[in-house]
């Protein structure tokens, strides 16, 4: 294989500035070029819902009623749907509810438990 197949494209969004660039990708596998505050993630990814626009996450799952975790989801098309009120969801200041588009189911996930948006690293600072 020439070594021009194996350059990859990547973007990066940080305080609302994206950056384009490209890398002679020597490796197997994907490694993480950029990361994300967790609170720029929930920004964008509630800018981009309110456009109609979907996204894509990873995140750790977790089963609070028998404290579990099934171990990572990936959502490749989603949109947030509107906040749950402390009435309906005991954690809800810190629960994100979402349509997996793919789906089309309504399900959760824990904020803190984000991995990755768009495929950016995702860090809670």
């Amino acid at each position: 294989m020439p070594w021009h197949d194996d350059v990859r494209a990547f973007s990066c969004v940080s305080g609302g500035l994206r950056a384009a660039f490209f890398v002679l990708w020597t490796g197997e596998g994907a490694g993480y070029l950029c990361v994300m505050d967790l609170y720029d993630a929930l920004k964008e990814m509630r800018r981009l819902s309110s456009e109609g626009k979907s996204f894509s996450f990873t995140f750790m799952s977790y089963n609070s009623t028998e404290g579990k975790s099934e171990g990572i989801v990936a959502v490749h098309h989603a949109r947030l749907l509107k906040r749950e009120r402390k009435e309906h969801h005991r954690d809800a200041e810190m629960v994100e509810a979402y349509l997996n588009l793919d789906t089309m189911e309504a399900r959760r996930f824990y904020q803190p438990l984000l991995m990755t948006f768009n495929g950016e690293k995702v860090t809670l600072r």
